[in-house]
């Protein structure tokens, strides 16, 4: 039998889709600021959908996100916001029976998928202990996401494991089938390293479906919990550091269906 763990879907996407705001570079952390309820309904509907962990909306939440766009003096204030509102939809939908846990968010500390922008494993790892340290007696555990190279990954377990928390580390592949991180490091490489450091599972994310699917059997040598959860972008060429999700565009043949085929592809692999 399969023991599996259901996470909530692409948060700051869809806060951003629901705003109907123009989009900023701090994406759905400046929705929270100025539409807080939004986050709340976002994370119910996450749950009642089958959701058993969510995650803080601060995946801009970072030091040097923040003070590029202006908010560096607000990071303490999201970070805080993020838990009172994800705390809200646990609190109502949680029970023994079906328990609810919240999920640090320690993202890509510069940008996502661009490995070449991201720091050096120390000023990383100085990076994630100030998140850390504004998460940790809030959470239930730690989602390390959307890494694309090794030295940002172990600098995000190391600073989780300085609390004691239990820390899952989600990794982005290129999405040519070469089974490569996106800074070229490859997949079996990555697990063989970051496995030295002991994190609770190791997951791929935000890369598409069949980059996932295709490393899928890769992840199944792992003695300890893996899984993945898809990106449905075209592409994300034109994402940069700094610019807006407004240039992704989704994908027209992802259907909620298509994606469970490859969702229960990824199971039986």
């Amino acid at each position: 039998m399969v023991d599996i763990a259901i996470l909530d879907g692409g948060l700051g996407q869809e806060i951003q889709k629901r705003s109907n705001s123009q989009a900023h570079p701090l994406w759905s952390v400046k929705v929270m600021f100025d539409k807080p309820d939004i986050v709340v309904k976002v994370h119910n509907d996450f749950i009642v959908s089958g959701a058993r962990v969510i995650c803080l909306n601060t995946y801009a939440a970072t030091r040097t996100r923040m003070t590029r766009n202006g908010f560096g003096e607000k990071l303490e204030e999201a970070h805080k916001t993020a838990i009172k509102l994800a705390k809200q939809s646990k609190n109502l939908y949680s029970s023994k029976e079906r328990p609810i846990q919240i999920a640090g968010c320690l993202p890509p500390l510069v940008a996502s998928y661009v490995a070449e922008v991201s720091m050096d494993y120390n000023n990383s790892l100085n990076e994630y202990q100030e998140l850390v340290s504004l998460q940790k007696n809030d959470v239930d555990l730690f989602l390390i996401e959307t890494i694309s190279n090794i030295d940002e990954a172990r600098a995000g377990i190391s600073a989780v494991k300085e609390v004691n928390k239990p820390v899952f580390i989600s990794l982005t592949l290129k999405d040519d089938l070469s089974n490569e991180l996106r800074s070229g490091e490859s997949l079996n490489f990555a697990i063989d390293v970051l496995s030295n450091e002991f994190p609770d599972g190791i997951m791929l994310n935000c890369s598409s479906p069949e980059a996932i699917l295709n490393a899928m059997p890769i992840m199944t040598k792992l003695e300890i919990p893996f899984g993945g959860y898809a990106n449905g972008f075209k592409s994300i060429d034109k994402l940069t550091p700094g610019s807006t999700v407004d240039k992704l565009s989704a994908r027209k043949n992802l259907s909620p269906e298509v994606y469970t085929d490859f969702a229960f592809q990824w199971i039986n692999d």
